[in-house]
Order: C-alpha cells, then structure tokens, then sequence
C-alpha cells in the first residue's frame, strides 16, 4: 500500500455561536482536509484547523508545507511500513505540527484500513467510548452562567469555563456558574495563558477559599513559563494542566520532570499526530500523570481521529473534543456516532469515515 497522491480540499463549518478565549474570537471552522490516495484503491482522511495564535500555522502555511515537503518526502512510501513513514514525515520540516497532524492521522487511516480493524484498537483497544466536557466561551458572567445552564441541561457532567482576560471577572464568573449549575457538576477552568503568575496564585487561591470546587486549571501562565507555571502548581491546591506549554514529547519530559504540571493537555495539532501523542502518552505513564487529549476547532474528521486515541489509552482520562457540539453542521459521514456528551466508535476500519460534503479544491 504506496502513497500515490496527497490532496488538499478546504471546509468550511459556521459555529452556533461565537467561540471567544483569551487568545482569539472564531464564528467558523475554516480547515485544510487531506486525503492520502494509494496505488491500491484506498483513500484516508486527515484534517488541520488554522489556529495561529497557539500553532502559528495558518491554512497557507498548512498548505505550503504539505505541498512543498511532506508530499514530497512521504509519496511513494509504503504506509504499512509506519516507522519508515513517519521518519520521513515527521524530519522533512522543523514545526509545522498541524500539517503533520492531518497526514499523520490519513496514514494511521490507511494502515488500519489495510489490517480491517478499526483504529482505536490498533492503538490499544481500551474502551469504544469517550465523554466530551463541553466548553463555554468567554463572555460577561451573566451570559456564560445561562450557557451553562443550558449546557448542564443537554446532558453535560463537565464544563470547561474560558477565562483569562479579567481576573476578578473571572471569579465572579466562576461563582455565578457554580451556583447555577450545584455542586455535582465538574467545573474546569481554562486561562489560555491569560493570568500573569502572581494574578494566577491570587486568583486560584481566591476561588478556592470561595470553596467554589474546581476540578483543574489549565494553562493559567505564558506557553514558554514553565517556572511559572511550577510556580503556580506549588502555589494552590488546585490541580494544574499543561496545555499551550505542551508541543512535544520533549516538551512533556521536561514538565514532568520539572513537576510543573499537574496534568497533560494532548492535541494532535500541537504535537504533530498520533504517533508523537503516543509518545506523549508513554512518557506520562511513566510519571503516573494523566492526560486529556483535547482539540481545536476542527471538523468530525480530526476529532474522529483524536477519539480514538482517547478511546484506546487509560492514561488520557478526561476528554475536551467539544467542537463537534460547537459546530453548527456535521458535513462528515461515518466517523464516530455522537449521543451527547459521548461519542462511540464502532468497528469500521480506520477512522470509519467515508465521505466529507461540501469540500472545495485549493
């Protein structure tokens, strides 16, 4: 099974509602989708969102490094020989990790199509479901705690509240959801880097004297801080998550080691595919350290692949792969099958997905 070709489609999803965080403001998923073409007739999916604030990849530079040195390094390469793959793949290019992402993800399709097995259990097999949290964009607190709400009311055990940009805003937010919602659901908090450490320390120790009951933080401080972010984690009793300072398996390494963090955030867009989560979530077995493997905005054909990796794992433990509840349209068939706030695989080869409407050529 040689790759024959690499093509590149854009698709294009509005949301329901306006995604804010601290970094950026979206209304719509504009990706890049890729489909890997063989000399035996088959075909996989891969997919990459442009999410420059946190990546620096935009949908040209996606396009420009697949066109102009993956598609080179990896055409002609037997995708059943996945080391040889995937050492082509991952060296043609420093960065660029979400482009190696979408052609990761179409190999892993190809290589478990070609072995009829569906991909979850090729990676491990641990379970054929995963429960999304669901996350509420940052807004005044009066409108994130009536999204809460309603969130609480289609089913959701765990919310994701985006916070980041006004500190004591940020608390009452968070008081004004946790009285809305009562105390049985999980409440994470996501800064997106937005809080400088001491803002952080006040500001986490404030919610907890509130005994507002927080399940995490996640990335409270600057993606390259990881001092501050130690700092922090020493700091509180809340457990911390990586997520922005997390790009590499070098990057988890040094995390652990430096017991910075608390948790690991995976995403397949910032470590590059499956295979170097994979290695991600080695390295957290080793330190007894869970992991949530999340996403950005992306469409039902990343996220597909993203579940199944969390499917097959026991390490990732939490699962933040909401933007298939955030997008106001599902173009993708096959896939997995969504029954709020789970998402099951069933025994389809590969990722399970069969065709993508409205795609047009770039």
């Amino acid at each position: 099974m040689k790759i024959e070709s690499i093509q590149l489609k854009h698709i294009s999803i509005p949301l329901k509602k306006t995604f804010k965080t601290a970094l950026r403001t979206v209304d719509s998923a504009e990706d890049t989708v890729v489909l890997i073409h063989t000399d035996d007739g088959y075909t996989g999916f891969g997919e990459a969102p442009p999410t420059k604030a946190i990546t620096g990849e935009t949908n040209e530079s996606i396009r420009a490094a697949i066109r102009d040195y993956i598609a080179p390094a990896v055409t002609g390469a037997d995708v059943t020989n996945l080391e040889a793959v995937q050492e082509k793949l991952q060296n043609c290019i420093e960065g660029n990790f979400s482009a190696k992402a979408a052609v990761d993800m179409a190999v892993y399709d190809l290589l478990t199509k070609s072995m009829g097995v569906p991909l979850y259990k090729y990676l491990g097999g641990y379970r054929n479901k995963v429960e999304t949290d669901i996350t509420i964009s940052i807004n005044e607190p009066e409108e994130m705690e009536a999204d809460a709400v309603s969130a609480c009311r289609k089913g959701f055990s765990a919310l994701k509240l985006k916070v980041g940009i006004d500190a004591e805003k940020d608390v009452e937010r968070v008081r004004r959801i946790r009285n809305a919602v009562g105390d049985r659901m999980k409440i994470r908090l996501d800064a997106n880097q937005g809080w400088e450490v001491d803002e952080a320390i006040r500001t986490i120790r404030k919610i907890e004297d509130m005994g507002l009951d927080i399940e995490l933080v996640e990335q409270p401080v600057k993606a390259r801080d990881f001092e501050g972010m130690k700092k922090v984690k020493d700091n509180v009793n809340t457990v911390i998550m990586a997520d922005e300072s997390l790009f590499s398996p070098q990057d988890a390494l040094k995390l652990l080691q430096m017991q910075a963090a608390d948790l690991l955030n995976i995403k397949l867009m910032k470590c590059g595919g499956i295979y170097n989560a994979l290695r991600i979530t080695a390295i957290a077995e080793t330190y007894g350290v869970e992991c949530m493997l999340g996403s950005m905005l992306e469409s039902k054909i990343s996220l597909t692949a993203a579940a199944h990796l969390a499917a097959a794992k026991r390490i990732i433990t939490r699962v933040d792969l909401d933007a298939a509840i955030l997008l106001a349209e599902d173009p993708v068939s096959g896939g997995f099958h969504k029954e709020v706030p789970w998402f099951y695989l069933d025994e389809s080869p590969g990722l399970g997905i069969t065709d993508v409407i409205g795609m047009k050529d770039i």
